[in-house]
C-alpha cells in the first residue's frame, strides 16, 4: 500500500466504529477490529461489510440493477443533479459521507470539490459497494444498513449525502460535525412525469417535501438552503428500460416486460424532464 493510500486508509477508518458495539476501529491484516475483537474482513472486491449481524428485512440492489444505473449515470443525465451537489461541498471538507451511495457517482464528484476529503460510501448492498471501491481513489465502501445504527462516528461529517435515499434523520444528525451540511435530493412532482407510470415507477406524494420538511425540524435540524435542478436529455429504448430498471421497478418487472414499455415509449416520448430538489441542512447543535 503506498504511503498516500495509507493516509487515506487510516483517515477514513478513524471515523468508522464497529457495528455492534460502536468501539473504534483499527486496521488490521485483510479487514478491520476494534477493542472488542468484533473483525471485520475486507472483501477482494475492496469494500467492508459493516453489519451487527442481527440481519434485516429491507431489500439491495441487485448486480443487475447496479449495472442498469452504472449505464444510465455514464450516459449524463443526471449530471446537472451532481454539479449542484458538488457545488454544495465546502472545499476544506475532511470527511463527506454518502448514506445510500449506490455507485458512488455522487460520492466521486463531492470529493472532486472537496481535494483533501476522504469519502465513506454506505450502501446495503454489495454490488453498490463493489461499485464504489472502484469510484473514487478516496473513497472507502462500506456495505452498512442506513436503518441501524449507521457505524460511522459522532461528530465526524462535515457533509452527508442522500441522494433518493432511505433518510435515518437521528443517524444522520448524529455523524454531522458542527455547521456540517446534510444534502438531501428528492424527487419534485415533476420528476420523470412523463415516463413514471408506464414503466411501473413510484409515483411522488404532492406533499413530499413538506413532510420531510416536518421530519428534519422535529430531529433538530433546519433547511438552509433548496433549489431545483433540472435537466432533459432524449434517452433510447435501452436506458429508458434502465431509468426503471435502476429502481424498486427492477424488483417487480422483468427485463423483458421494462424493455417493451421502454421501446413503445422511445416512439413519442423520448426526452424525459428530471426535476431535483436539492435540500441543505445544518445541524442546529453539537451532537452530544
Amino acid at each position: 500500500m503506498t504511503d498516500v493510500a495509507s493516509d487515506i486508509g487510516q483517515r477514513g477508518v478513524q471515523a468508522l466504529r464497529c457495528p455492534v458495539c460502536s468501539a473504534a476501529l483499527d486496521i488490521v491484516e485483510q479487514g478491520l477490529r476494534c477493542a472488542h475483537a468484533h473483525r471485520f474482513d475486507r472483501a477482494r472486491q475492496g469494500y467492508v461489510a459493516l453489519l451487527s449481524g442481527r440481519g434485516n428485512r429491507h431489500r439491495s440492489d441487485t448486480a443487475t440493477m447496479v449495472a442498469a444505473r452504472r449505464r444510465l449515470l455514464g450516459a449524463g443525465l443526471f449530471d446537472p443533479m451532481a454539479r449542484a451537489l458538488a457545488r454544495r461541498i465546502p472545499p476544506e471538507a475532511a470527511v463527506i459521507v454518502d448514506a445510500g451511495a449506490g455507485t458512488g457517482h455522487y460520492l466521486a464528484a463531492a470529493l472532486d470539490a472537496a481535494p483533501a476529503a476522504v469519502g465513506i460510501g454506505l450502501d446495503l448492498s454489495k454490488y453498490c459497494a463493489r461499485a464504489v471501491a472502484r469510484a473514487h481513489p478516496r473513497a472507502i465502501a462500506v456495505v452498512a444498513d442506513l436503518w441501524e445504527p449507521v457505524p460511522v462516528a459522532d461528530a465526524v461529517a462535515d457533509a452527508v449525502l442522500s441522494v433518493f435515499a432511505p433518510r435515518n434523520v437521528p443517524e444522520t444528525a448524529r455523524m454531522l460535525a458542527p455547521g456540517g451540511s446534510w444534502l438531501l435530493v428528492t424527487p419534485n412532482p415533476g420528476h420523470l412525469h412523463r415516463v413514471r407510470a408506464d414503466l411501473g415507477m413510484l409515483e411522488i406524494g404532492a406533499d413530499k417535501l413538506e413532510r420531510l420538511h416536518e421530519e428534519l425540524t422535529a430531529g433538530g435540524l433546519h433547511v438552509r438552503h433548496t433549489e431545483s435542478v433540472t435537466a432533459q436529455a432524449p434517452l433510447d429504448a435501452g436506458l429508458l428500460a434502465d431509468l426503471a430498471g435502476m429502481g424498486p421497478a427492477g424488483f417487480h418487472r422483468t427485463d423483458d416486460e421494462l424493455r417493451h414499455a421502454a421501446r413503445v415509449l422511445t416512439a413519442d416520448r423520448a426526452t424525459i424532464d428530471v426535476g431535483i430538489d436539492v435540500t441543505v441542512t445544518v445541524a442546529a447543535a453539537t451532537p452530544a
